[in-house]
């Protein structure tokens, strides 16, 4: 999984977008949203349209029927109207949370059963959206764990999903449906419009997610947040933390406590690394879950366990403490699998992280393990798979365990450059799913070109286009779509330092990955999907997000904004 080190230094933020300050108005005046309204409204019909279209949707949407008749428009006077249970709410929360600061209105929020003023927003789960759609051809009759459905008219708009997670990744939708100054963090003054008509939307995979190597470099808590608030944007549902390797052991675990102290306290380049406590742990889990985010905590064996042999010596196959390891070579450490202490270890290590940990999936690497072979190797990985089963959770490892014997539910995690790829079609045939990380497409540490300030070329250069053309359904030579569980990019940090890295890495590929884990196929369409990404920039630099101006992309210019208020707005940043 790693990558060879490289000696470009790190990018300096250079300030990409310049915010400007109208005449201050307080934040809450009532008028303010009517008076924008009407000023459109004196200034003809044709500026009623609004800013965005409902086909501009990242990823896209299932089925869009358009209604230019219509449209919906964010008053001072609005309010969000939801199914009296406790998910709903909490989404209906996170929906005033997303629109309150930029629109300065108070958006309150209530059960459906209240009586509320005309002009709502309301959130409900239900297993049968009700009212027709024509034109909608699928049927709406069961939109699954995770699918909603949108309607915009005049007189309000309906959500309907029949969990809180559809209703959660519809509000992702509404988002964007709004204009791109609803990513701003303080009033902004403008005519907040909802684009008329019906989306119906259901994801193609049910995992899609991005992986963090937090061990080469560690990432504070904050940052780890901010990495998920960003996958729920785009309907991403997992996060992969790499939480150990040579460099770095990143998780506390009570009966082993040095693996954190002592292994921990490193990380390329000989940074002073860091771990996480169990209360940061259950932090992360906890704000994941608020975006319905499952994690996947990887601690990868038998290789890769340099930082593990530092703090306890007696795992090492020669019982010596090998010096701490900055660097970013592979393949030369593991534990050794003829000690039954590395199994009470691995149990250990495993039991802990399975019950600080909700979803259920526990990832145990298996990658590169070089000096681990044959049947060592095979038998080392069905000891892994079982202790995994015994704490019950399902194993996930990379596709070099596809040689160990089948373990119910077990899934391998594809991260190769070639598609023909016999050993893992027959992990499949006997009854593994796969989650696709293609190397050459998935991998977001590859550099997008030649002279990307940071990154690898190992497996290539990935621009936008080649992250998003390719198929998971048919990527991998004989192994059958229903055998594909979904799709993943991960990001390594050997040359990854900070969270301003981490974005311009993510952005603007990971809308590109995430759409290919929710759209159905007979959506993929390069000269489509590059026209609505570059409608996003404008939402990443009014958010403050990182990324790269990739020159495929035709990127907007990004306007000023007018803002109730001038209070400080942090300077958005692209390398």
């Amino acid at each position: 999984m790693s990558s060879l080190p490289l000696s470009s230094p790190a990018p300096e933020p250079t300030p990409t977008a310049t915010v400007a300050a109208s005449t201050a108005v307080p934040a809450h005046q009532p008028a303010a949203g009517d008076l924008a309204v009407l000023a459109a409204r004196a200034a003809g019909d044709d500026l009623l349209a609004p800013a965005v279209r409902l086909d501009s949707v990242v990823p896209a949407p299932e089925q869009v029927e358009a209604d230019p008749t219509a449209s919906f428009v964010l008053t001072a006077d609005t309010a969000i109207q939801v199914t009296a249970d406790p998910g709903a709410r909490a989404v209906a929360d996170h929906l005033a949370e997303l629109l309150r600061p930029a629109t300065g209105f108070l958006l309150p929020v209530a059960d459906t059963r209240a009586v509320g003023p005309t002009g709502t927003l309301t959130l409900t789960l239900a297993a049968t959206p009700a009212g027709p759609a024509p034109a909608i051809e699928r049927s709406t009759t069961d939109l699954g764990a995770e699918g909603y459905r949108l309607d915009v008219a005049g007189a309000g708009v309906r959500l309907v999903a029949g969990t809180p997670t559809g209703l959660f990744y519809g509000v992702q939708t509404l988002r964007q449906l709004l204009p791109a100054a609803v990513e701003s963090s303080t009033p902004v003054t403008t005519r907040w419009a909802l684009p008329g008509g019906t989306i119906l939307d259901r994801p193609r995979f049910p995992y899609r997610g991005a992986m963090l190597d937090v061990a080469r470099h560690f990432f504070a808590v904050e940052d780890v947040l901010r990495v998920i608030d960003h996958l729920a944007r785009y309907k991403l549902n997992h996060l992969h933390l790499h939480l150990t390797d040579d460099q770095g052991w990143r998780i506390a675990v009570d009966s082993w406590p040095k693996l954190a102290t002592v292994g921990g306290a490193s990380e390329v380049g000989g940074g002073p690394g860091g771990h996480y406590t169990k209360a940061d742990y259950r932090r992360i889990v906890s704000h994941a879950a608020s975006r319905h985010v499952t994690l996947v905590p990887e601690i990868d064996l038998p290789g890769h366990t340099n930082a593990a042999l530092v703090a306890y010596p007696q795992l090492a196959p020669d019982k010596l403490a090998p010096p701490p390891y900055t660097g970013t070579e592979v393949g030369f450490s593991y534990v050794d699998p003829a000690d039954e202490q590395t199994y009470d270890f691995i149990a250990d290590v495993l039991g802990e992280v399975a019950a600080l940990t909700p979803g259920p999936w526990l990832h145990i690497g298996g990658d590169e393990a070089f000096k681990v072979k044959g049947a060592v190797y095979t038998d080392f990985v069905e000891r892994a798979q079982r202790i995994v089963a015994d704490t019950g959770k399902a194993v996930v490892g990379w596709h070099q365990l596809a040689p160990a014997a089948h373990l119910d539910g077990r899934v391998l995690q594809w991260w190769g450059t070639d598609a023909e790829d016999p050993t893992t079609a027959d992990a499949v045939r006997r009854g593994a799913r796969l989650i696709l990380s293609p190397g050459n497409h998935a991998y977001l540490d590859m550099k997008y070109a030649e002279n990307t300030p940071i990154g690898h070329d190992w497996a290539g250069l990935i621009d936008v286009r080649r992250a998003y053309d390719w198929d998971p359904g048919t990527h991998v030579a004989d192994v059958p779509s229903t055998a594909v569980l979904g799709v993943e990019a991960p990001l390594w940090t050997e040359s990854v330092t900070s969270l301003t890295d981490i974005e311009f890495m993510l952005f603007p590929r990971l809308p590109a990955i995430a759409e290919l884990g929710w759209s159905p196929r007979a959506a993929h369409d390069w000269a489509g999907f590059r026209e609505r990404l570059a409608g996003h920039g404008p939402r990443w630099s009014t958010a403050g997000i990182t990324f790269h101006r990739a020159p495929e992309i035709p990127w907007p210019a990004t306007p000023t904004v007018p803002r109730q208020n001038r209070a400080p707005q942090n300077d958005t940043t692209t390398h």
